[in-house]
């Protein structure tokens, strides 16, 4: 696994679930970790478990770019750089067909779902172009790849952002950034008890015991920050791929 010290790392949708998990992660390997999320009291209370001197908690909505922005920057005047973000910020809701749908609750989703990967990258990449370096990892999906029934604002939202982490990386690999994607499978996430309480597709039937636990997605975030992750530059990397899993120690 890399190590991170003196390294800065950005996560968004920090608050649980794979983004908390990722600052505990990112943090244990001497990571500064900035803790990105709507819910203020809870990254609040990550960033006072890992410590002043190694995580900030910012309050943020990712739908909204200059919120994202002023994270960045209060990133950077903290600890001194931004060598990693982490796109993790998402909601599953609205699940419904598309009929039926609010489109309010739709159009909500998709500002942070999609919107809110392109918000973090427009934040990030200026001061990462300038420093000639800069890691930014995507979480995606695989319903980016295929419809899944209830969920046409999740699988359109990810499919947009699996084509943001291709186009970033056609524009700026020659610039000294690392840019690709995260498809964790199905992970055991408060986002899989609503996904549960739905009753719509295959998906909520399965058991918790089906569901990886979220700090596997966290360390393979972590692997996916060196050299042997290039291979997946501008693609994604799979944990239902049992290779990937045993380069990232998961077996």
């Amino acid at each position: 696994m890399p190590d991170m010290t003196g390294k800065t790392v950005l996560i968004t949708g920090a608050s649980r679930g794979i983004g908390s998990e990722a600052a505990r992660v990112f943090a244990a390997a001497g990571a500064k970790v900035a803790l990105v999320a709507r819910d203020e009291d809870s990254v609040a209370a990550i960033a006072g478990e890992l410590g002043p001197d190694t995580a900030l908690a910012i309050p943020c909505d990712v739908s909204r770019y200059w919120e994202v922005r002023a994270a960045v920057d209060a990133a950077v005047q903290t600890f001194g750089s931004l060598d990693v973000l982490v796109n993790n910020a998402g909601v599953i809701e609205p699940i419904g067909h598309m009929a039926e749908i609010d489109p309010a609750d739709w159009g909500q989703a998709i500002d942070i779902n999609l919107k809110g990967v392109y918000h973090g990258m427009r934040a990030a990449m200026p001061f990462m172009l300038q420093q000639g370096a800069g890691t930014i990892l995507n979480i995606s999906s695989g319903a980016a790849h295929r419809p899944v029934e209830g969920w046409s604002q999740y699988c359109a939202a990810k499919a947009g952002a699996a084509m943001l982490t291709r186009s970033a990386d056609h524009e700026t690999r020659g610039q000294g950034l690392r840019v690709m994607g995260l498809s964790p499978g199905t992970v055991a996430t408060d986002m899989q008890r609503e996904i549960k309480a739905s009753g719509i597709n295959p998906i909520s039937q399965l058991d918790w015991d089906d569901h990886i636990p979220a700090d596997w997605p966290a360390k393979a975030l972590l692997w996916m920050c060196g050299p042997e992750a290039d291979d997946y530059l501008g693609g994604e990397v799979s944990l239902r791929d049992e290779g990937v899993r045993q380069k990232v120690g998961l077996t």
